[in-house]
């Protein structure tokens, strides 16, 4: 077996004493989940757990929850509802509500569009009426420029800011200078709030004509599409804007909400020891390299991607072959252009600390020669 070894190293000032919470975003409350939110015991000062949402027909479902561990009650409504029945989602929501601890706060995640923002500064006024121990939302920053949002913003106590996710998705899931101007935007409104913050990537189905018809992230959507792509927020990324917001704090935040938890089997998101190394300002050290191995077919060689590092890492660019290794083929979100004999990325994915990944094959003579790896 032969290893090329890159190494990447983020050396990282401290992300500052902001408070840190997290989303729950499971549905069963498998093992899994109870032994993720006790591996991160210390790392939050709360959970937000996602508590109910609406089904297709407008009606709230809602989920099994260890109230124990919980701080705040998400209820989410689908934000491409055709049919929103305020009294109808009032008499199920405070039925909920009945049954849990009353120090659970409340939290609305709601995607409307912009033209529904009276609409919905009114239901939340009745949401209010139900006396919640604290009542939050989640907000958009297509919502900036409206004038309705200061009134949908005075029936909260707080807001959680997204500044992922929420454009159509071309290049990138998470944006550092944006993610800055969404954030300052939303300061000078003079309201306490969170920043969401991603450690996650997202599946992107697309139609033929290229059109976005479903993101894929913590559950399987089950939606065909002519074309799909994998997109990530790296942790190099979110570790520049923390640092940023720690040099250059905005006046009226007051804590970070990462979306989501880390939890086994959840395969698009970051491990939970890179993640504890963002929030705690700690380097981003990985080491990623190439190696190879015994393929199955006579005469052939399986190409890996390996991180023998403490922190997940972007997949490289491209691998270059040596000359001497050909025909070959590329999997697991790599292509292979024969004219340049290099494996191309198709899918920006993260490659976890200390675990390797398949990424194609080729044939290769004795002495083969160097990989080389462009990150």
């Amino acid at each position: 077996m032969r290893w090329i070894a890159v190494m990447l190293m983020t050396a990282a000032a401290s992300a500052g004493p902001l408070p840190h919470e997290a989303y729950v975003w499971q549905r069963l409350w498998t093992p899994d989940v109870r032994s993720a939110m006790h591996d991160a015991a210390g790392l939050f000062a709360g959970y937000r757990v996602l508590a109910a949402e609406t089904d297709r027909n407008g009606h709230l479902q809602s989920f099994a929850v260890d109230w124990t561990k919980a701080d705040t009650a998400v209820v989410r409504i689908d934000g491409t509802l055709r049919r929103f029945d305020a009294k109808m989602l009032l008499r199920e929501l405070a039925a909920l509500k009945a049954r849990w601890p009353r120090r659970i706060g409340l939290e609305i995640d709601y995607d409307c569009g912009t033209a529904s923002l009276p609409a919905y500064a009114a239901f939340l006024k009745q949401v209010r009426a139900l006396k919640p121990a604290r009542l939050s939302i989640t907000a958009l920053p297509a919502w900036l420029d409206s004038a309705a949002l200061p009134a949908l913003l005075a029936q909260t106590d707080e807001t959680v800011l997204q500044v992922h996710a929420v454009q159509a998705p071309s290049r990138d899931l998470f944006d550092v200078r944006l993610a800055r101007r969404w954030i300052d935007g939303f300061d000078r409104l003079g309201k306490p709030f969170r920043v969401a913050l991603p450690d996650y990537g997202t599946r992107v189905i697309r139609s033929e004509g290229g059109a976005v018809i479903a993101m894929e992230s913590e559950a399987p959507k089950l939606i065909g599409g002519a074309s799909a792509e994998e997109l990530t927020a790296t942790p190099e990324a979110v570790a520049a804007l923390l640092i940023d917001l720690n040099r250059r704090p905005p006046r009226h935040l007051t804590g970070i909400v990462w979306f989501r938890l880390p939890v086994k089997g959840d395969a698009r998101i970051w491990s939970l020891p890179t993640l504890a190394a963002v929030i705690q300002g700690k380097p981003l050290a990985a080491k990623v390299g190439i190696a190879v191995r015994t393929g199955l077919a006579a005469g052939s060689l399986d190409l890996l991607l390996t991180n023998d590092g403490d922190t997940d890492a972007p997949s490289p660019r491209a691998v270059h072959l040596p000359a001497r290794c050909t025909p070959a083929d590329g999997v697991g979100g790599y292509r292979y252009d024969a004219q340049k004999n290099t494996l191309i990325r198709l899918q920006n994915v993260l490659i976890r600390a200390h675990h390797v990944r398949v990424i194609g094959w080729a044939r290769c003579n004795a002495g083969q020669g160097e990989f080389h790896v462009e990150p």
